[in-house]
């Protein structure tokens, strides 16, 4: 028998989806047995083979709607329901909500921990700046701040966001801040980086900026590719005149492209943690980015930092990296050696600390 039974939520959309698999690999190791909640979509066929991959992870795949594309409040609490439900047909002994507003009106039968990707209304302030949230957005930032205060406990990937998500929600209690991580891939090292620069991920967020690369790549003598989904399940979507787009990767492909690439840059508005620039460094590529208080926090003294609006500086500090090949080098293995201190390994002995010290504690539970 496991010492642990869990049962995690994601979706397939983006890191989080990343993130639950490598957390369920890693947990493994402490003798807990995850089952994996499928939200929204379903995932495609390579990522399941990816997930049917791990040891004693079960999958669930449930058809419930994500908290942030969902059409009301109803249909998220519907889907909190049902998670519950879930959680009690397979009689866990935790439940980790990668969405807390799951938690805002639904009564778990273990220890839920909540813990805090990104949101709605923290991802609205940076990216619109000091202007109400419009009322789609509203409801669904209310039922996160129910959800935050009904979980056991929160955690968020980074000082930044813990410390924004308190301040906007106005949490009695900063959450805890476990940071993400990666397991380091077994890269075949090229001998010559043939892409320049590359960014990747969920191209059609605002908060990732893409327009604004793409803007500063107009007088730029090298190419700057993009990986990644250009429309998402909320329906937004981008499009760019002179990135080269290479599609939508999967984990294998991403990494092989950031092998082969020099710098990998970010010029995001708005980042919680940032799993693909962790990828990046690990792969050796030297880092561009936005000046943002989330990549501080993580990569201050391992990245060339440019104002996120600032398109001239922008350009600039991807010319002098690609110009000066000693300098990228530097930035480069400072940027791999941070690298090394975000590991999911690291992440998840954090995280089972935390489970440990709930489940000693008596609970007091709905049925």
């Amino acid at each position: 028998m496991p010492d642990i039974r869990l049962l995690i939520t994601a979706d397939a959309a983006g890191g989080v989806w990343t993130y639950a698999l490598e957390m369920a690999r890693a947990l493994s190791a402490y003798d807990v047995a995850t089952t994996l909640a499928v939200l929204g979509n379903a995932p495609s066929e390579s990522e399941l083979s990816q997930a049917r991959s791990i040891s004693g992870l079960d999958i669930e795949l449930t058809n419930l709607p994500l908290d942030w594309t969902a059409a009301n409040a109803s249909e998220v609490a519907d889907a909190g329901d049902k998670i519950a439900d879930l959680a009690r047909r397979l009689n866990v002994d935790l439940v980790q909500l990668n969405a807390p507003a799951l938690a805002a009106s639904a009564a778990f039968p273990a220890p839920t921990i909540g813990v805090f990707h990104s949101c709605v209304a923290t991802w609205w302030e940076p990216v619109h700046g000091n202007v109400a949230l419009p009322p789609d957005l509203a409801w669904r930032a209310k039922l996160t701040r129910a959800g935050l205060s009904r979980v056991d406990v929160a955690v968020a990937p980074s000082q930044a966001l813990a410390r924004q998500a308190q301040r906007i929600y106005a949490l009695p209690h900063m959450p805890i801040v476990i940071h993400n991580g990666r397991s380091k891939p077994g890269l075949a090292r090229h001998g010559a980086r043939d892409i320049p620069v590359l960014t990747a991920g969920r191209l059609w967020d605002e908060g990732k900026n893409v327009a604004a690369l793409d803007r500063a790549a107009e007088h730029l003598p090298f190419k700057i590719c993009a990986a990644g989904p250009l429309t998402g399940p909320n329906g937004a979507s981008v499009e760019f005149d002179r990135l080269d787009w290479l599609g939508i990767l999967d984990a294998a492909g991403l990494q092989d492209m950031m092998a082969r690439t020099a710098v990998f840059v970010s010029p995001a508005l708005y980042e919680p943690f940032g799993l693909a620039v962790l990828e990046a460094a690990q792969a050796g590529c030297a880092l561009v980015l936005s000046d943002i208080p989330t990549f501080r926090e993580l990569w201050d003294g391992a990245a060339l930092f440019v104002a996120p609006g600032d398109l001239r500086a922008l350009a600039d500090g991807l010319t002098r990296l690609i110009e000066d090949a000693a300098l990228r080098a530097r930035f480069a293995d400072a940027a791999e050696w941070r690298a090394g201190q975000y590991t999911m390994e690291k992440s998840a002995e954090k995280l089972v600390a935390l489970m440990r010290s709930l489940l000693a504690e008596p609970q007091q539970r709905a049925s």
